[in-house]
């Protein structure tokens, strides 16, 4: 098989829209096989300038796909990986 795709999701400790991101992200997850790294950007100030007035941000495989809110059809689309001959 190939190898599974990774989710990174920058959120914060106390934030709705992460809290609903995160049921999406879930959801597919119970669907598709994917790794998933949520990375909380309170008190880091490096991570807050990036990220702060975004949150949640979404990454796959290191590419941002998703601000705010995280479209269940295509973080599907984007986490499927075909299986090996």
């Amino acid at each position: 098989m190939a190898s599974r795709a990774v989710v990174r999701m920058y959120s914060r400790q106390t934030c709705g829209l992460c809290d609903e991101a995160r049921s999406v992200i879930q959801k597919v997850r119970d669907r598709s096989s994917f790794d998933f790294d949520e990375v909380f950007i309170d008190r880091d100030e490096s991570l807050e300038l990036d990220y702060g007035l975004r949150v949640p941000v979404v990454e796959v495989d290191g590419v941002e796909e998703f601000e705010f809110t995280v479209d269940p059809t295509t973080l599907e689309r984007l986490t499927a990986r075909p299986d090996a001959p």
